[in-house]
């Protein structure tokens, strides 16, 4: 597999989305989602309205204001999600908000986004200085071979949404072992299925530390996705015993 390692961290390859965009399903997407002729509002303008709806102080040019209720002076936080180098990061670290660096959709390009927000980071009343949450897909079970067979289904999941059919009912084991996987199929989700965190819970949170560490993550979001939900849950038990006695 083509990639590199960042001081233990698995970086695979940049995942491609080409030949996705050329799609009749994308060009089908597109249609349904988008009203003829409309042209998106600039991201940093978006965020800009919604901070200024939340804090009471949005006018529009003609002098108009908008109120949201309920909302309207919300002790909440506010986070930007991305997952490259691009505005979601600088946008982010421009107006000195929290962001959320995407390891577990978008593994190649953790490093870059994480760098571009606390490149572009201007301290604000909110913060002081960056501060960056790391998502990461994890599978813990009481061994590393019970992880692995809890985690046979990822692939055909995350298959079914990178190929815009929509999201399957997540397969169970032997479900997932009558898939006939082709080439191009494997090379969809490669990515993903490699950097996964799949083990007993000292293994995947071994993994996790050097994700955190890789990244200077200030937190971790954490997803497991398991066929049984009983399953699901034991794993989140089990690494939250794990990262508690560390």
């Amino acid at each position: 597999m083509d990639g590199r390692t960042a001081g233990g961290l698995r970086i695979p390859a940049p995942f491609s989305y080409e030949k996705l965009l050329a799609s009749p399903r994308f060009a089908l997407h597109k249609k349904l989602l988008t009203q003829p002729g409309a042209q998106p509002q600039p991201y940093d303008e978006q965020i800009a309205d919604i901070q200024a709806l939340l804090n009471g102080s949005y006018v529009t040019q003609d002098g108009i204001e908008a109120h949201v209720v309920p909302g309207e002076g919300a002790d909440l936080q506010l986070w930007i999600l991305g997952s490259s180098a691009g505005i979601s990061a600088q946008v982010a670290g421009a107006g000195g908000l929290r962001f959320a660096a995407n390891y577990h959709v978008s593994p190649a390009t953790v490093l870059e986004a994480a760098e571009a927000y606390r490149a572009a980071f201007v301290p604000s009343a909110e913060l002081a200085r960056p501060y960056v949450s790391v998502s990461a897909d994890v599978v813990v079970a009481e061994d590393e071979a019970t992880a692995r067979e809890l985690a046979t289904g990822y692939g055909l999941w995350v298959h079914s949404i990178r190929s815009l059919a929509g999201a399957i009912r997540f397969p169970s084991p032997a479900e997932a072992r009558t898939h006939a996987w082709t080439q191009d199929e494997r090379d969809l989700v490669a990515d993903r299925v490699e950097t996964q965190f799949t083990g007993s819970p000292r293994q995947v949170a071994d993994q996790l530390e050097v994700l955190r560490d890789a990244t200077g993550a200030d937190e971790l979001v954490i997803t497991t996705i398991t066929h049984d939900h009983a399953d699901r849950v034991r794993s989140y038990e089990l690494l939250a015993e794990e990262w508690r006695r560390r």
